[in-house]
């Protein structure tokens, strides 16, 4: 068992806890995006009581030539471990699980991680499963975890085989701000508050990101070890992801992602962009992206009726993602020849205009924390979201970072930013012209909020422009 840190998921363990004490037996999924520690939540939970037996296989990642067989094996091999027995070989999935009833007490714990890379090879792996629980009477929980979210949904939560049989899911989001802070400081980290959102800005709050950092580096130079050396965990992990993932089908996903990194987009923006045939495939696609966490789908809306538009918007949600695809992969070649290792990172072009929609993509994924600081309620809210409002013969275009409507008729536009100067004071005619190109019903109100880290300067901090002028700082503490 990992030894590592663990912070957070405090209402998961709370739900698991209240299905244990149960004491009978109940099936759980936990999905969620690679690395954001499904299995360790699982295994944190066993840790709570010393009478849990914490049973746990792992599926082989899909490499080319691994078979139904290597799946069965490396479950055996895991058993064989945790028993203390010598190897034993299953033929069959029923003889596995059958063997591993031999072994089971009330009260015990069963991981089935990875359970797509486990199952996929073998047709009669789920049936078998399936038939396998039906006969379980004994206190005992199971828990199936995935990074393939798709074939779980597939598979598990829509398949007949466990209709009505799935006591409790639950879909791991990354680290809150001020849990992703506390992790790092936890680490050793000692930051300022514009070092930790740029590291935060770069991984979000995915535990095994965050926990690569090193405490005895400053923040910089961790982002030059991770992100611009050669073999760096993040210039490597994309390929990864999408190997094991998507298992052959990258390439598609990947250009998909690649027309998204420069903003949100439509479906037939994206369709005309990659140049897809007219097909249903490519919103599945979509589909299969925004289950597996990297993107996000919001439809866009009528402030008069609040109904959703014909279209939405798609956009990259995962802040690593587009980091990679809008910095790391751009600089592939310079990074394969060791081109940043006497470089700064504020001599890449742009790469403070890089960290400020980082900032927002980081932010965009804590909208509790921003509806907290202007005391609005969730169910006051009509719609929220990133607004687009497209350019036509009778309106102007224009994008707002984060727009809130509210049941009273109020617009709130919120601006993100994300720099190292204090902000000068024409922030104000900034979103001032924004604003102005809104369109909006009459008797609506157009209220400015300003999300900063950086300090604004007198002129703006005692303007009345602005509703709330927020520094994000306050996030990193917490409650």
């Amino acid at each position: 068992m990992s030894n590592s840190i663990f912070i957070g998921r405090k209402r998961e363990l709370e739900q698991l806890e209240a299905l244990y004490k149960k004491k009978t037996p109940n099936l759980i999924v936990v999905k969620g995006r690679r690395r954001i520690g499904k299995s360790r939540l699982i295994e944190e939970f066993a840790k709570t009581s010393s009478t849990k037996t914490f049973w746990s296989f792992a599926g082989l990642a899909p490499e080319d030539g691994i078979s139904a067989q290597e799946q069965r094996d490396n479950f055996a091999r895991g058993l064989a471990l945790m028993l203390r027995i010598p190897p034993i070989t299953f033929h069959d999935w029923s003889d596995a699980f059958e063997h591993l009833s031999l072994h089971i007490k009330p009260g015990d714990i069963v991981l089935l991680d990875e359970i797509s890379w486990m199952g996929s090879k073998d047709l009669s792996f789920i049936p078998k499963l399936k038939a396998w629980w039906d006969k379980q009477t004994v206190h005992l929980l199971l828990v199936f975890c995935g990074s393939v979210s798709t074939w779980i949904e597939e598979n598990i939560l829509k398949s007949t085989a466990f209709f009505g049989r799935i006591n409790l899911t639950i879909s791991l989001e990354p680290l809150s701000i001020p849990e992703s802070a506390k992790f790092l400081r936890a680490l050793g980290m000692q930051l300022s508050a514009y070092d930790m959102y740029k590291l935060l800005s770069i991984v979000g709050g995915v535990p095994w990101y965050l926990e690569q950092f090193n405490p005895n580096v400053t923040a910089d130079d961790n982002i030059k070890q991770l992100a611009f050396e050669k073999t760096g965990l993040l210039v490597t992990e994309f390929d990864r992801i999408f190997h094991d993932l998507f298992n052959g089908k990258g390439s598609t996903y990947k250009r998909i992602l690649d027309s998204l990194k420069d903003g949100a987009r439509t479906l037939s923006e994206i369709r005309q962009s990659i140049e897809f045939a007219h097909s249903g495939t490519l919103s599945q696609m979509m589909d299969h992206l925004v289950v597996a966490g990297f993107v996000i789908k919001q439809s866009l809306w009528s402030f008069k009726t609040t109904k959703p538009l014909k279209q939405s918007l798609y956009r990259i949600s995962d802040p690593y993602m587009r980091f990679y695809l809008k910095v790391i992969e751009p600089n592939s070649g310079a990074i394969a020849e060791g081109g940043f290792d006497q470089v700064s990172l504020s001599t890449i072009p742009g790469f403070e205009t890089h960290m400020g929609l980082q900032l927002e993509a980081l932010l965009l994924q804590n909208r509790h924390l921003l509806l907290q600081k202007l005391g609005i309620s969730p169910v006051d809210i009509v719609r929220s979201g990133p607004y687009r409002q497209t350019k036509t013969t009778t309106q102007q275009g224009c994008q707002i970072d984060y727009l809130i409507q509210t049941k009273t008729n109020t617009l709130f536009i919120c601006e993100f930013k994300f720099k190292r100067r204090e902000i000068g004071g024409d922030i104000i005619a900034e979103i001032q012209e924004k604003i102005s190109r809104l369109k909006t019903p009459k008797g609506f109100a157009k209220v400015a909020v300003l999300f900063h880290l950086s300090g604004v300067a007198p002129a703006v901090a005692t303007s009345s422009y602005f509703y709330r002028i927020v520094d994000i700082i306050d996030f990193l503490e917490g409650n």
